[in-house]
């Protein structure tokens, strides 16, 4: 989750009162009872949800007839979460098949200032007027792709809980994906692991920096609240660092050991957890987002040609996830084959976004972690 960026539209209203967004959500494993987590982490006052539901997802902004269940967080069906908290509901029994799509629906009274979403959900949510929480399909008045407030699905009664992080910037977050079609990488991911009933979390923000702040705060500073601290890690993918090179947001574009020294705290932080850490190769990126603030230039590509060879031959990390080979150009190794270019020449189609799932080692991903370095 984060903040909307000053001059950034993110295509949400700027305050809701008295309307009801409903927002769709993939599960990974699934299981017989869930828990929904709600954050206020950048609002500045609390944030009150009159009513909150989950069920089972129809089409649209419909849900499957007798799975409606309420949602309580200690008992109460309203709940206020005070500024910069998560709220985590009680469990409710309903039973979610692996990769299934839910329905989580929340009521927002009175006025209150959207401070806190995430930029590229992937699927569409549908806003109405007044509490229908419990509506079995509504016309919505309007729909949007950011998620609002919602920041994880918590599982139970699916046996010993294991999972796998993804942690990046827009290529991990799935922009340019099909809207709806559950094509991101992670998403693709998780299809390979759910048989194996381990769990996938995707971790990306559309836009964020290993070594600044931007859209959300820096890679380093999230770390742990997004993958170390979330149930049952084992290991994470971390593909992050395209921005830093581009100069989006910032003004001076890193060094390849600036880079690396941000993956070496990265690698400290997952080693002290017991989580074992895979580099992914930076993606081409020839002729990204033209007309951009020179995201790209050769200079650029040099840092991100030096870096990936760190990540491939080092021996840092506990693996290697070589995304770059799976999506360059073999006739032009800076860019991306054209089959796998969503047109902007930064973000995987949906194909490219395959690509890199297949890309992944299964076995090598699930060995078990190594003892976690605990304080003296």
């Amino acid at each position: 989750m984060f903040t909307a960026q000053e001059g950034l539209d993110p295509g949400v209203p700027s305050s809701l009162a008295d309307q009801t967004v409903r927002q769709v959500l993939r599960v990974s494993v699934g299981g017989r009872a869930v828990r929904i987590v709600l954050t206020n982490a950048y609002g500045k006052a609390p944030l009150i949800i009159g009513e909150a539901r989950v069920a089972r997802s129809a089409s649209g902004a419909a849900i499957a007839p007798g799975s409606d269940r309420a949602l309580t967080f200690g008992g109460e069906t309203r709940v206020v979460i005070p500024a910069g908290a998560p709220a985590i509901s009680d469990p409710v029994e309903l039973d979610v098949p692996a990769l299934a799509d839910l329905t989580v629906s929340l009521y927002i009274p009175q006025a209150t200032p959207l401070d806190t979403f995430h930029w590229s959900g992937g699927q569409t949510s549908y806003l109405a007027a007044g509490n229908v929480t419990s509506a079995t399909s509504f016309t919505p008045s309007a729909t949007f792709v950011p998620r609002l407030f919602v920041s994880a699905v918590l599982g139970s009664g699916s046996g010993a809980m294991r999972a796998v992080a993804a942690f990046g910037d827009s290529i991990t977050d799935g922009s340019s994906a099909t809207v709806d079609s559950n094509q991101r990488w992670p998403d693709l991911l998780a299809q390979r692991l759910a048989p194996q009933r381990i769990s996938t979390i995707n971790a990306g923000i559309s836009g964020n920096l290993l070594l600044r702040d931007g859209m959300g705060i820096n890679a380093l500073a999230r770390f742990e609240r997004d993958v170390l601290s979330q149930p049952g890690v084992e290991a994470v993918i971390v593909l992050i660092g395209i921005n830093d090179i581009g100069g989006l947001q910032s003004p001076t574009v890193p060094s390849h050991t600036d880079l690396i020294a941000g993956y070496r705290q990265l690698i400290a932080q997952a080693h002290s957890r017991g989580v074992r850490i895979f580099g992914a190769t930076l993606t081409p990126f020839e002729r990204a987002l033209e007309g951009v603030a020179d995201y790209y230039s050769p200079e650029k590509e040099r840092v991100r040609s030096l870096f990936n060879e760190w990540i491939r031959t080092s021996g840092e990390l506990d693996g290697v996830v070589d995304f770059d080979l799976a999506l360059r150009d073999p006739e032009q190794p800076a860019r991306l084959r054209p089959a796998y270019d969503s047109g902007d020449h930064l973000h995987p189609n949906d194909a490219g976004y395959r690509a890199m799932a297949e890309a992944i080692d299964v076995a090598a991903l699930l060995r078990r972690a190594g003892p976690a370095r605990g304080a003296l």
